[in-house]
């Protein structure tokens, strides 16, 4: 079996350098303040990153001029930044009161299963899945709705989950 690499094993290499500092920037005069852009800047270390490390929040930080405490808090308070490294498809199953009548817990497992996940919020060993419970995808007329990174597929249920993950593979 050969050994996964990850990126996120690599020396922090900043993000907001040359054209992405300048897309920052750009950003700036449409807030009222810098402490403004926190979300779009977080946002823009998570997209090229795939997560928010430690040294991300410090480089949110540092260009936004706040501290890093301020910095992790919103971190933490969002559910939409990742807080480590996921797979190439990170799962969000909504497994609110609506879907899981609807068998959301059935997809749960089953997404576990078929991706190799071991649990919630661990990676398969190939490095592609992680699967999630989120509270509310906002798609409760299509339960169980799964979002696949930026795509929500509606009205999974646990035996079309093969289907879903053959085609991401």
């Amino acid at each position: 079996m050969t050994a996964v690499t990850h990126e996120h094993d690599a020396p922090y290499q900043p993000v907001f350098v040359g054209e992405r500092r300048k897309e920052l920037d750009a950003l700036f005069p449409l807030y009222p303040t810098k402490m403004a852009c926190i979300l779009p800047a977080l946002w823009m270390v998570q997209e090229d990153r795939g997560w928010v490390s430690d040294e991300g929040i410090a480089e949110v930080a540092l260009v936004l001029e706040l501290t890093p405490a301020y910095v992790k808090g919103v971190v933490t308070f969002y559910t939409m930044y990742n807080q480590h490294p996921v797979g190439k498809y990170l799962m969000q199953v909504c497994t609110t009161t609506p879907c899981n009548i609807c068998g959301a817990e059935d997809v749960v497992r089953a997404l576990l299963e078929r991706t190799g996940c071991s649990d919630l919020g661990v990676t398969s060993p190939d490095g592609l899945f992680t699967v999630i419970e989120v509270e509310c995808l906002g798609a409760c007329g299509f339960a169980t709705p799964v979002m696949i990174n930026e795509e929500v597929v509606e009205s999974v249920t646990a035996a079309r989950v093969p289907e879903i993950v053959a085609g991401l593979k």
